[in-house]
């Protein structure tokens, strides 16, 4: 089953086997939607859509919610911090019971690897991804693109480092898949610890040296929770070899930005004065995100 199928459904699970006429084609209604005078209209009146988050973060589903009442519809928040699940309940039986109700799309985030997978095959109304485990994240990768795409022109022929965590990292997945087929060069740099094998043969791990000459330096979120299982020794020791501090930042050819899928650890993967600097544009990635997200909705609704 391909990551976006057009079957019975419209889910969205991955870019992995996205062709680039899909890619743009959101990235074009998103830019449709972002310029858009009126802040909300009718598009998805009547439609019921909820944001079924297993796993928290309050920006994404803020993002998701935004773009739903922007287009109309009306949202139903589900978070499992509060919900039946703590008490056993399947991921699968919460969703069936929703779609059981009556919504007509989910929205879904979720830690375990491969449940969402399993989750497409047996809901009919389309699921969204909103990050799923450690295997795609592709509206954050979206609004990465939208991003690069209105600060270049084009995408094709960009080289893009995407430097941190790129074992756990679903943001690195959905990226990578994205950028291949768009045309752009991707390279990734990580500690040993935490680089994935078995995406060497689509993006070379580089030093950091030769990551900074890329057009686009992509830092990535450190889980410094990871503290504990050794994989990082401490925020200061992951500044100081895998950081982009301000001495490094200042080596980044004139034309290239500093991107990030926040929120920031300040001062461990990105020096605080960086954030906010000239070449960063992740208040912007944030701000796209919406666009991207009522393209995406739209999309599977449609």
């Amino acid at each position: 089953m391909s990551s976006m199928s057009t079957t019975t459904t419209r889910h969205f699970l991955g870019l992995k086997g996205v062709s680039a006429e899909e890619i743009t084609s959101i990235l074009d209604r998103a830019a449709y939607w972002e310029q858009s005078p009126s802040k909300v209209n009718n598009q998805l009146h009547g439609k019921f859509v909820s944001n079924l988050f297993f796993e928290n973060s309050t920006r994404t589903r803020f993002s998701f919610e935004l773009a739903q009442k922007r287009l109309g519809a009306d949202v139903l928040n589900f978070s499992s911090a509060e919900s039946s699940v703590q008490k056993g309940e399947s991921i699968y039986d919460t969703v069936r019971t929703l779609e059981s109700m009556g919504i007509d799309a989910g929205v879904i985030r979720l830690k375990p690897n491969g449940v969402l997978q399993e989750l497409a095959e047996k809901i009919k109304i389309p699921l969204i991804n909103a990050g799923d485990g450690n295997n795609e994240h592709p509206t954050q990768a979206l609004l990465d693109f939208y991003t690069m795409r209105k600060q270049f022109g084009a995408i094709k022929g960009l080289t893009v480092s995407i430097i941190g965590d790129i074992l756990h990292s679903r943001v690195a997945r959905s990226n990578l898949w994205g950028l291949i087929a768009l045309g752009a060069k991707v390279q990734f740099c990580a500690p040993a610890s935490m680089q994935a094998p078995e995406l060497a043969e689509f993006a070379p791990y580089v030093n950091f040296e030769e990551a900074l000459k890329a057009d686009v330096v992509m830092m990535l979120r450190v889980q410094l929770e990871r503290h504990d299982t050794g994989l990082i020794k401490s925020a200061e020791e992951y500044r100081e070899q895998y950081g982009l501090t301000v001495e490094r930042a200042s080596r980044m050819a004139p034309h290239a930005i500093i991107m990030h899928p926040a929120p920031v650890n300040r001062n461990v993967e990105l020096d605080d004065e960086l954030v906010e600097h000239e070449k960063s544009k992740i208040f912007t990635q944030i701000a796209h995100g919406v666009p991207i997200r009522m393209a995406v909705i739209e999309r599977a609704l449609s």
